[in-house]
């Protein structure tokens, strides 16, 4: 790897030990690892050392590392968060695509994260990426609410209510956007169904993934398909047709059947 400047800030001094060790094997020995301890002393280090990738943890004595980033304007860095199972926290950074590592710190993990990080160090989209995690921290309503996609050449902050739906193409999942490109994002769909449900999505099929909001009408003909507001149909498995119509007839906007 490049000469690269990274700064661990957690209030675990065995931890930054360990991390830092973890990365100069990988990254190699001759790499510039800095580390503070907490808000105030990373805040400081960031103004100071200007560095190219931040491991951040969430809790810390002087606060927590989503206080740290409200108080850095326009960061320039890559991004990786360090932190125990906090599931509410994990589900906002797989909103904003922003990367996390779980304690205790896989190695192999680590290595992923690092080349991703490094990968990316001219990438400057983490501002948008932060604004998109603070809105799902924060409960925005969910028509406010955004999700940031991946694909090779570019980063797309999705309004979570565009989505038409979505569909499984192997490892990879396609989005498909109303008034937008189709954008292909190298997660599977089990990842997105873990996400979007909570937001009312409904699986309708073992390879899609679907915005109830979006439906027109369920059309009984051929085996069945949900028919979308965008023109697209979408199939209806019959092990899952009963649960989907149920929780559509519960909605206000229950589709007529054709």
């Amino acid at each position: 790897m490049n000469n690269i400047k990274i700064l661990i800030i957690d209030n675990e001094e065995e931890l930054r030990a360990g991390l830092r060790a973890m990365i100069s094997k990988i990254a190699g020995a001759d790499q510039q690892i800095d580390e503070a301890n907490g808000v105030a002393s990373g805040l400081e280090a960031i103004r100071t050392l200007e560095p190219d990738i931040v491991f951040l943890d969430i809790e810390m004595e002087d606060g927590t590392g989503f206080d740290l980033l409200q108080q850095v304007s326009a960061p320039k860095f890559q991004l990786i968060f360090t932190t125990a199972h906090n599931q509410y926290a994990i589900q906002a950074f797989r909103f904003s695509a922003l990367d996390y590592l779980l304690k205790p710190i896989n190695p192999d993990e680590l290595r992923s994260s690092l080349t991703k990080a490094m990968d990316n160090i001219s990438r400057h989209d983490i501002a948008a990426q932060l604004t998109v995690m603070m809105q799902q921290l924060h409960q925005k309503v969910d028509h406010e609410r955004k999700i940031v996609l991946n694909d090779k050449q570019s980063t797309y902050f999705v309004p979570i209510a565009s989505i038409l739906f979505c569909e499984a193409e192997g490892p990879y999942t396609r989005f498909f956007i109303s008034g937008g490109d189709p954008i292909l994002v190298s997660r599977n769909l089990k990842e997105f169904e873990e996400m979007l449900t909570p937001l009312g999505f409904l699986r309708t099929h073992h390879s899609y993934v679907v915005n109830p909001a979006r439906i027109r009408m369920y059309d009984k003909t051929d085996g069945g398909a949900l028919i979308l507001d965008s023109g697209h149909n979408v199939p209806l498995s019959q092990r899952r047709k009963d649960i989907v119509l149920q929780s559509l007839e519960k909605d206000n906007s229950k589709p007529a059947k054709k």
